[in-house]
């Protein structure tokens, strides 16, 4: 009879071993019992983190687009030292500043998505909790100091009631605000002497001269059109009667009262917000974490 062929570790197969007993066997023999063969990125997040982002990204481009078309319209892309040259803010720069975020975290967000790049989803990840705990620490912060907060905003004021007739942007922000909350000035109609035009002062020449703007105005509701003429020469009469034609409240007080009244409102927005961002956080890990378990199973 022929010689018996031995069978490889004494009769078992070098498989078997492995898994009876995985010392036994060579480590090239078992190496693939370790290796992530099923770990893929999720089609779900990554588009559903793409939709995401792609929302933020269209929302920049138009933020962009209406920051570059008002300052076209005012003359400020052939003179930009116009932006430096007002005392207070340009609205415009807000929506700008805004719209380079929200461009620069969707086109990141987007193309991290797509190309599984961890970097500019890393970057996503970070500005979106950085931006959260900002907002934290500033609503925090305002609670906390509120005398302080409530300052810094009669100054911010203030410093835009000198600028009232340097910007229109600006002149439209503080219509609306005083037309919504009935108020007029900072604490009063007096803050309006802080302007060269409404100063009532005998240096000025103004027409407008110890009056105040259309928006401090009483709304009459006979009248179907408004009146850009109401304020003034108001102030010179008798202070008592100034309650009769226009609003003697202050912007400040006006909103220290709203935002008891709307704290819900408040609170839900701010929610909604952090929602958002949470979600987006999350959603960005969780790609991140699929990408880099991919990644560790191609080294095996």
């Amino acid at each position: 009879m022929g010689e018996r062929s031995q069978a490889p570790c004494g009769g078992f197969t070098a498989a078997c071993l492995s898994v009876r007993f995985p010392m036994i066997c060579p480590a090239s023999q078992k190496m693939h019992y370790y290796r992530y063969s099923n770990a893929e990125v999720s089609c779900w997040y990554k588009y559903l983190l793409f939709s995401y982002n792609i929302v933020f990204w269209l929302a920049g481009v138009v933020f962009l687009g209406v920051g570059l078309w008002a300052w076209s319209e005012k003359g400020v892309l052939s003179d930009l030292t116009k932006v430096t040259r007002l005392h207070g803010i340009d609205p415009v720069v807000l929506v700008l500043m805004v719209g380079v975020v929200m461009f620069t975290l969707g086109f990141a967000g987007c193309v991290g998505a797509l190309r599984e790049n961890i970097c500019l989803l890393k970057f996503f990840c970070g500005a979106i909790v950085l931006i959260f705990f900002l907002e934290l620490a500033g609503a925090v912060l305002a609670f906390l100091f509120q005398d302080w907060v409530r300052d810094r905003f009669r100054e911010f004021f203030e410093s835009n009631i000198r600028s009232y007739r340097d910007d229109i942007d600006l002149q439209n922000l503080i219509d609306s605000l005083q037309k919504a909350n009935h108020c007029c000035g900072a604490y009063g109609p007096e803050d309006w002497d802080l302007n060269v035009y409404f100063n009532c002062s005998g240096a000025s020449y103004s027409r407008e001269k110890c009056g105040v703007p259309f928006s401090c105005c009483v709304p009459d509701p006979a009248q179907k059109v408004v009146n850009t003429q109401c304020g003034y020469d108001v102030r010179i009469q008798l202070k008592s009667k100034w309650d009769e034609f226009i609003f003697t409240k202050g912007c400040i007080p006006a909103l220290e009262g709203w935002l008891p009244r709307n704290i819900y409102i408040v609170a839900g927005v701010f929610l909604a917000i952090s929602l958002l961002q949470i979600f987006g956080i999350f959603l960005a890990r969780t790609l991140i974490s699929d990408i880099e378990a991919v990644k560790a199973g191609h080294h095996f």
